[in-house]
């Protein structure tokens, strides 16, 4: 009987192209569940979990913003950082277009395009986290670092 293949994402291909150590947490998944349903399900704690967040600024600037599953977007906060005057969440309509992820499957790691990423600064502080490995029911664990370094982000001040 053939080995199944194991299927992997751009967001893992780009770890591992980077040299990256990450662990993949799969889960049964058949429609949206949020972050903290996945967090639940998993076992995991939600200070751990984070989300990654897509906003638009003037125009077609985009912008990823990965912040605490339980936390809310400070969207002053978070258009400082990114030097814009103000920010607004993109329409989930149109997370697959402008991303190249489906929601639920959302991550700062290898997007259709590289937009400016800012992590949330808390997520220094801590050993791991979990990150959507680029589709419904797939979560990476990384080092917070590994993450900033494989998105090109930067840290920031960002939930309130």
């Amino acid at each position: 009987m053939a080995k199944q293949k194991e299927v992997k994402t751009n967001a893992m291909r780009i770890l591992d192209g980077l040299g990256i150590e990450y662990r993949e947490q799969s889960y049964e998944c058949k429609e949206f569940v949020d972050g903290g349903q996945v967090a639940d399900k998993l076992g995991l704690d939600h200070e751990k979990v984070y989300k990654s967040l897509v906003c638009h600024g003037s125009g077609k600037n985009y912008f990823v913003f990965v912040i605490p599953i339980d936390a809310e977007l400070d969207l002053k906060k978070a258009a400082k950082s990114v030097g814009e005057k103000r920010v607004e969440m993109i329409h989930v309509k149109d997370i697959k277009e402008i991303t190249g992820y489906v929601r639920g499957g959302c991550t700062a790691i290898g997007m259709k395009k590289n937009y400016p990423v800012r992590i949330e600064r808390a997520a220094e502080t801590l050993d791991d986290i979990y990150v959507s490995g680029g589709k419904v029911g797939c979560q990476m664990n990384l080092k917070p670092e590994d993450l900033r370094r494989a998105c090109k982000g930067e840290w920031a001040d960002l939930i309130a």
